[in-house]
């Protein structure tokens, strides 16, 4: 299993995708922050509540000249830096006969961009992510329910993240897992973990 942001996907700049988010469409990450995504993000990445149910309302009070498909488009473009040497490692993986996931914590539109226009259903076995399994990592029941539906015992999955919270939590469940740090290969990951042989998903 594989992480995605932090992992499959990193951004050249260490404050992510809204950078530039003031300089190119005249809103700021601070007030972003405090009217959308302080109040509404825990049910929207939980699967309670929909992106654009949530966040075309605020934008219509702090943004009113930002459509909602213009700044949801923009933020998506912008967070899709895909870890290419990765890719490349995966690609040899699976070539191999073992699959790949991924588990990330994320909400329907983006999971589904991931998947569809980034087309990683082109190059994982199965995309896993928190709106949809109901739970969010750390939580003992977001690596649960990824059991529950691969029908991979514990001890058979290998999961890289770049959050030590995650890999503990995923560590406590029985799963081989280690801290991905930006360098390294992930075959050197899979042996450090003791992971060698086992089935591979890639979870973010």
């Amino acid at each position: 299993m594989l992480d995605v942001d932090g992992v499959l996907i990193i951004h050249p700049a260490i404050r992510g995708w809204a950078v530039n988010l003031e300089r190119d469409l005249g809103l700021s990450v601070s007030r972003l922050q405090e009217a959308f995504f302080t109040p509404h993000w825990d049910d929207i990445i939980h699967g309670r509540a929909r992106l654009r149910d949530r966040l075309a309302p605020v934008l219509a009070e702090i943004a009113p000249a930002l459509r909602c498909d213009d700044f949801i488009d923009y933020w998506f473009a912008n967070d899709a830096h895909l870890n290419q040497p990765l890719l490349e490692e995966v690609a040899q993986v699976r070539a191999q006969g073992v699959p790949v996931h991924l588990a990330t914590v994320q909400e329907h539109e983006r999971a589904r961009y991931l998947w569809e226009m980034l087309d990683l259903r082109a190059r994982f076995d199965g995309l896993h992510y928190a709106a949809d399994l109901g739970a969010t990592k750390p939580h003992p029941d977001f690596y649960a329910r990824i059991e529950a539906r691969t029908g991979f015992a514990p001890s058979e999955i290998f999961f890289a993240d770049d959050k030590q919270v995650n890999i503990d939590a995923a560590r406590a469940r029985g799963w081989h897992a280690a801290h991905w740090a930006g360098h390294g290969t992930l075959a050197g990951l899979l042996a450090a973990a003791g992971g060698e042989g086992n089935q591979v998903g890639a979870c973010p």
